[in-house]
Formats: structure tokens, sequence, C-alpha cells
């Protein structure tokens, strides 16, 4: 343990970690940005000459008083598909930059890949607020998402390597919490700042301020002890004890040699990496199982999110509780995930599995059962189930991968992750085979998955891995059990 002690036993490294926790803010704005500033308006189409969509714009009448891409574009009709074109887009690039920033983080740094990103992803922010023409809009927000998906894991993995593991469960919830309190500031936000260009420079803004505080972000000290630089890593840590008020403690600092580890410099080739996910024996099933898991917690999420019932008030104030109902979540993770009998493994299964149970009850249960005992309280429980089961496998992979390639291993997961998101729409058009098929899809995807992921190592209070020697070594497994003993 002398090779770990220091970041396990160091202060929580407060003030840098509670900015990762405010940055999230800012990626929530631009993750919920295409909701308002794509807003489609009332309208409607004056008689007259509709034979080209030239002349049919000629002839619509914004009835409701909104400012958007929408009404600068008309995008309306046949061009309406550009709308949710832009929606894709963005994710699309989000799913490029978790794979692409995910390994590159765990070969250059978590630091250089983080700051990068964030600074492009604000001249990118910039493009979409002063974006000429509909095609420059597209292209910016495929651009947005690429630095946002890879920026997005490397600030989640670099907030959980400064502090120890005993509070990676801790820092891993509020990371999410605060996500979901972004997205209800972004619902006011816009409800005060109406004008499109205007609200996207205003939600891209506070990113030049998160980049010039980023700046003197100090490297992973876990990254660089994977890495060989043993002495860089003493560093960093007797840096955080003196920044936590314990000067005494920065002084004794001593880490030895980490086993197996090379430093970048002089690894080649041979570092570990992407393939080692797939190649590396006790990897690869972990990694089958986690891509499978995420891609069902997005495809539940999002299914019980398209079958909630559509909120008849103002659309700011649906944004905002979109956010806000996945709060009452974050607790019940902190709280069940450091419990002994329940642990990280059997409280994610638990989660998803109710997740899977709560949609099939929405689709046995009429919308207009009872104030209380309907589908739609049914639709907004199973959400907030699978916000806790999302949390809980963020915090959870986090800890099943080794340093060397945590990054890389989250990059897979998220990808996966979004591929759910991607196909959820298109689900509930199973209806036409039968009304419960899209609702039985969701049941079945959140129960197999909570099974699945009963198959994975349990890791409360088991030490964390830093290089693959280490997780393929005898003495590793006589301490980490395939699962917690009764």
């Amino acid at each position: 343990n002398v090779s770990i002690k220091g970041p396990n036993n160091s202060g929580t490294f407060g003030s840098k970690s509670n900015l990762g926790f405010v940055f999230q803010v800012y990626m929530a704005c631009q993750s919920m940005l295409i909701v308002l500033i794509g807003a489609i308006p009332e309208y409607h189409i004056e008689q007259g000459d509709h034979s080209n969509y030239e002349e049919l714009i000629k002839h619509v009448t914004f009835t409701e008083d909104v400012n958007s891409i929408v009404t600068e574009w008309f995008l309306l009709k046949q061009q309406a598909y550009k709308v949710s074109l832009a929606g894709s887009l963005f994710f699309a690039g989000v799913l490029i930059g978790n794979v692409f920033f995910g390994p590159l983080s765990d070969k250059i740094g978590r630091k250089p890949v983080f700051l990068t990103a964030l600074f492009f992803e604000v001249v990118f922010g910039y493009a979409t607020a002063f974006a000429p023409s509909y095609e420059v809009f597209a292209l910016s927000r495929l651009l947005v998402g690429l630095m946002n998906g890879g920026m997005s894991l490397v600030c989640f993995v670099l907030t959980q390597e400064y502090v120890g593991k005993a509070y990676w469960a801790m820092t891993g919830t509020l990371t999410n919490m605060t996500f979901a309190v972004g997205i209800a500031l972004f619902g006011a936000l816009g409800y005060y700042i109406r004008p499109w260009r205007t609200l996207a420079t205003a939600a891209n803004s506070p990113g030049v301020l998160f980049f010039l505080l980023c700046v003197s972000l100090p490297e992973s000290p876990r990254w660089l002890y994977s890495r060989g630089y043993t002495e860089k890593a003493e560093e960093v840590l007797q840096y955080i004890a003196v920044r936590n008020g314990n000067s005494n403690a920065a002084a004794k600092v001593k880490l030895r040699m980490c086993p197996g580890s090379v430093k970048t410099g002089n690894q080649g080739n041979n570092g570990p990496g992407f393939l080692d996910l797939f190649t590396h024996t006790v990897l690869r099933w972990r990694t089958v199982v986690l891509m499978y898991v995420w891609y069902s917690c997005s495809l539940v999420y999002y299914g019980l999110t398209m079958n909630a019932s559509e909120d008849s008030g103002n659309r700011y104030f649906s944004v905002a509780m979109y956010g806000l109902v996945e709060l009452p979540a974050y607790p019940l993770c902190i709280y069940f995930i450091n419990k002994q009998w329940a642990g990280r493994r059997k409280t994610m299964a638990s989660f998803l599995a109710l997740a899977g149970l709560s949609c099939l009850c929405t689709m046995l249960v009429p919308v207009t059962a009872g104030a209380l005992f309907n589908a739609t309280s049914l639709a907004l429980l199973g959400k907030l189930l699978v916000s806790a089961a999302f949390n809980i496998v963020y915090v959870y992979t986090t800890e099943l991968y080794p340093t060397a390639v945590r990054n890389a291993g989250l990059g897979v997961c998220s990808m996966s992750c979004r591929v759910g998101g991607i196909l959820a729409p298109f689900v509930p058009s199973m209806r036409e085979l039968h009304t419960s098929m899209p609702f039985l899809v969701f049941c079945l995807s959140g129960i197999s998955a909570g099974c699945l992921g009963l198959l994975l190592p349990e890791t409360l209070n088991k030490p964390v891995t830093e290089t693959l020697d280490e997780l393929s070594s005898p003495a590793y497994h006589r301490i980490v059990e395939t699962k917690v003993g009764s």
C-alpha cells in the first residue's frame, strides 16, 4: 500500500475538486442548448402560393414571441428535421469525443487533453452563437459535441483522481448532481434571455472563466504515478497536502516505483491503450458487461423520458424540471453504495431492475388512474431510478478500470451509452407490432442489465489498481474477490 498511500490518505484537495463540480454547470448548458434555441413556436400559414419552400415561408406568421433558429431560418415543414439534426450532430460529436479523447488522455496526460478540449469547445461555442447560416451552425454543434464528449470524461476522471478512493463515491455523485442542477439553471437562464444568439453567448461565456481557472490545475497524481513519473507525483501530492493545510504530511510523502509502470516518453506503441480493453483477460469481460450496462441505462432513461406526459406549462419550466427530478436520486446513491451490505454492484443492479419494472408498470397503469399512482408518476419514478443507476455506473466504472486505461474504458462505455440514446427514439415505432412492445423492450433492457451487472466484482473498500500488471497479479486477486462475501 506504500505506493498508493499518498493519494488515499492525503486531503480531498477541495478547491480543485469543487471547480470540477461547478464546471458541470457549463457542460449541462452546452448539452441542453438546442432544447431552447431550437424551440418551435406557434405559427400559422396564410393562404397563397405554396408551390415551393421559398414561397411558403413568405406566408408564415409566428404567433408566439420566440426567437430561435427556427424563426431565423424558417426551419418548418420539410426543413423542420434540421432542428433534430443539429441535436443529433452534437451527440454524434460527443460519441466520437468519448472514444478519441479517453485513450489520448491515458497516453499524454489528463491536463493537456482537458485544457485543449475546453479551449476549442469555447471557440466553437461562440461559432454557434454567431453562425451566419444553418450549415455553419450545424457544423459548430458537431465540433462542440466532439470537444464536450472528450472533455466531460477527462474532467470526471481528473476530479476523481485528485482525491483518495474513499471520496470517489461522493465526488462522482456530486459531479452528476451538479450537472442536473446545471440543467435547471439553464432553464432559468433561458427564461430571462430569450434571443437565441444572446442565450448561446451567455451559456458559453462561463467557459472562458473556467479555462483561465483550470490553467493552474496540476496533473493527476495517479496518472503520473502509473506512468512512472514518481517524483512528479510526489510533488503534486505535496502540493495537495499543503493546500489542505497539512504541511507536516507534505514532507513525508514518498512513493516507490509503481510496478509495471512505463514512462510515456519511453513506451512507444507498447503502452496500455484502447486494445487492452478487449485483449486483456480480466478487462475483456468487464468491458463487454459495462458497455451493455451503459447502453441500457441510456435506453431506459430516454425511453421513460419520452413516455412521460407532455407538460402543459412553458418550456423553460419543463427544462428546469427535467434536471430537478433527478436530484432525489443522488442522496440515495451516496447512502446505499457506501453500505457494506449493498455496495456498488448490488445497488446499481437493483436500481436498473426497478427502473425496468417501473417501465413495465407504466404500461399497465392508466394515465388517469389517480392523483398519485398513475402512468406519469411511475414514469418519473423510473426516471429517478435509472438516474441513480447512471450515477453509480460512472463511479463504479472508474473503480473497475486501472489508472493506465481508465479514460479509455470510460470512453468506450460512454460510446455505447450514446448508441442507446440514439436508438431510444426509434423504439416507440415498435407499437405497430404491439402496443406494449416498446415498454417491454425498456423493461427487459433494465432487468437484463441489472442481472449482468451482478457478474462484475465489488469495489467497495477494495484497493484501486494503477497498472495492468497489478490487475493481473495473484496478490491483487487475493484481495479483490469476485463477489462480496456474506
